[in-house]
């Protein structure tokens, strides 16, 4: 059985959140559905295997959640990320307590994602 597990963050700025997702993590629209011009935005976004539901509708996702993501070149998000100069966010890489090298990004709506490289065992 394949599986992808798609999380949903709720967003209430459609600009902020595309400053971030699409400005400071380079994550790119796949789509977004709206029911009317008045509606609430719904879209997704990805960059490369990490894919994301951002949501503008009330009950779609907890304000304040956090994602978890191991990715394989840490250094090399880092710096993506780092050279993008987002004034609201200045992430570091620290050791985690369980060992892994890691650095976390909170967006404008008090998400977190905490990007983790595996330790090599």
């Amino acid at each position: 059985m394949k599986c992808q597990t798609i999380p949903v963050f709720r967003i209430f700025d459609e600009t902020r959140a595309r400053e971030f997702y699409l400005g400071f993590l380079g994550m790119q629209v796949d789509w977004e559905h709206r029911f009317d011009d008045q509606a609430p935005l719904y879209m997704q976004v990805s960059r490369g295997e990490l894919v994301l539901h951002l949501s503008e509708h009330h009950g779609d996702g907890t304000p304040g959640s956090r994602l978890f993501v191991n990715v394989d070149d840490l250094d090399g998000l880092f710096r993506n990320v780092g050279a993008r100069n987002y004034r609201y966010s200045r992430p570091a890489i620290e050791r985690a307590p369980w060992g892994d090298r890691c650095f976390e990004v909170t967006d404008p709506f008090a998400n977190r994602i905490l990007f983790n490289e595996v330790r090599p065992d």
